[in-house]
């Protein structure tokens, strides 16, 4: 598997967690879960926004080349 389908099955999986824990989300009205919640759904984000970044470094270097 190259490094861009392995890039793109992990945003996948991140993608597919994230909204298992948005639906989580919507029927909790336990505090500590949504705190859970949340601080999870955050780390996720932070890191495909990380990936996509690279992903686009990669893109735009590979144009200007």
């Amino acid at each position: 598997m190259s490094q861009r389908d392995s890039n793109m099955l992990f945003l996948k999986d991140m993608l597919e967690h994230l909204v298992s824990c948005q639906q989580q989300l919507q029927w909790t009205t336990d505090s500590q879960a949504v705190h859970v919640l949340t601080e999870v759904m955050l780390r996720d984000l932070e890191r495909c926004n990380r990936l996509c970044e690279s992903i686009k470094r990669k893109a735009s270097h590979a144009v200007a080349v």
